[in-house]
């Protein structure tokens, strides 16, 4: 399998956010359903199918809205894939760190992207996200500062699963 390049990802994700509050007739992305903090979406034209949160609120300074992704893109073969657009631009050497429950992941990444280095790792993150209650990733901002980004976990299963679901109608 290949992996689609994350500045890929960022560009649909950074879309469908926005489609989560201002949703118009005339995006290509069908709603598959919100759930707790997540939604789950299709792109027929692609075809792609997403489940998306935005992290937690914070007070720290940002340089980008954080969102997490969990990506299907059912011609190339591709399904659970795991995009992270942080809240900061992440340092040269940034150590990326995800966490959820008592499991801990080394990502790689750069600018403010963060991803898992293959697919036995994306597989084993989307395990960990179905039974767990948060998700956060740290990693050292450019200013050479480690910052973090929290997301909450309830309904990501069901977002994941309606994701899933769309796409087998996409093929």
């Amino acid at each position: 399998m290949t992996a689609i390049h994350p500045n890929s990802i960022a560009k649909w994700a950074l879309a469908a956010l926005a489609g989560l509050s201002f949703a118009t007739s005339a995006t290509a992305r069908d709603s598959l359903g919100m759930f707790g903090t997540w939604g789950a979406f299709r792109d027929s034209a692609v075809p792609r199918c997403y489940a998306i949160a935005k992290a937690a609120s914070s007070t720290m300074k940002r340089d980008y809205q954080p969102y997490a992704t969990v990506g299907t893109w059912p011609k190339r073969s591709l399904r659970n894939q795991i995009h992270f657009r942080l809240s900061r631009k992440l340092a040269g050497d940034p150590r990326i760190t995800l966490r959820i429950g008592g499991k801990s992941f080394k990502l790689t990444g750069g600018g403010g992207d963060a991803w898992a280095e293959d697919n036995r790792m994306n597989a084993a993150i989307t395990a960990a996200m179905r039974s767990a209650g948060s998700m956060t990733v740290s990693a050292s901002g450019a200013d050479g500062k480690r910052f973090s980004n929290t997301w909450e976990l309830a309904g990501a299963a069901s977002a994941m699963d309606a994701a899933a679901i769309g796409c087998v109608r996409s093929r």
